[in-house]
């Protein structure tokens, strides 16, 4: 178990665990917790018996309430966009990360919140959980990467629908519209999200990684670009011990024991 003031991060293997941990601030995200994230994304990616992480909020009432709004309203222009920077830095490095990582919202993920479930590969969210932008009724927009991942993921029609509404929507709309892989009582929230977790990292490890590297470049490219990029990682994963052993496997009959190498 690693120590840090505002999250808890437990280095399981083969799924860590990452929680913010600021309940009397609804797990709001300060600089130091973004720092402290930044942090905590480089000791997952060193941790080798570490496939895949869940990131999650203490207690049952928000995932992550936005940013720290008595922060945010001291910042000068110069300053808020080095903030906006940070938060898109770190966000980055969670969307960016081989080692897949699954949001599990188990209460209110507004503003920072919902755009750092966004950065996450996957989202499963409690029954109970609320999501939103509502950056527009404090007179900002989404600085950390909502107004580009958002549209991506759920169109731009929806997507600014609730940006420019800043309205929340409940887990079961989110899951309708595709914000939301999967739902899950509260209770069962983190079992739900280890479930599916331990379901992608039983597969090969090199494969899962270069698998979210094809899709994450090949969206900000045309698509012959984009094709070419895969073919590339998919040449680079037949050199690999992990596509013998698999091939192997499935041809003999047998579970795979894949190495990472």
């Amino acid at each position: 178990m690693s120590s840090f003031r505002n999250l808890r991060l437990d280095l399981g293997e083969p799924v860590a665990t990452l929680t913010i941990d600021r309940p009397d601030k609804l797990n709001a995200l300060d600089r130091a917790t973004l720092l402290e994230l930044g942090e905590a994304m480089e000791l997952v990616r060193e941790a080798e018996g570490v496939r895949g992480m869940i990131i999650t909020g203490t207690g049952e009432r928000a995932f992550a309430a936005g940013a720290d709004i008595a922060e945010l309203a001291a910042l000068g222009p110069l300053e808020a966009v080095e903030t906006s920077r940070l938060g898109q830095e770190v966000f980055s490095r969670v969307e960016r990360s081989g080692k897949p990582v699954v949001a599990a919202v188990n209460g209110y993920a507004l503003g920072g919140g919902c755009e750092l479930a966004l950065a996450c590969h996957l989202r499963v969210a409690a029954t109970t959980a609320k999501l939103g932008l509502p950056e527009v009724t404090l007179g900002v927009i989404p600085g950390y990467g909502g107004t580009v991942r958002l549209p991506r993921l759920i169109g731009r029609g929806r997507a600014l629908e609730l940006i420019l509404t800043g309205e929340m929507i409940d887990a079961a709309e989110a899951h309708r519209i595709g914000l939301v892989n999967r739902l899950a009582e509260p209770g069962e929230l983190l079992k739900e999200a280890r479930r599916l977790l331990e379901r992608i990292v039983a597969n090969g490890p090199l494969a899962v990684g270069m698998a979210i590297e094809s899709v994450h470049r090949g969206e900000g490219m045309e698509i012959d670009a984009a094709l070419a990029t895969e073919a590339h990682l998919f040449g680079v994963l037949a050199a690999s011990d992990d596509m013998r052993e698999g091939m192997s496997a499935f041809l003999e009959k047998r579970s795979p024991r894949f190495s990472g190498r």
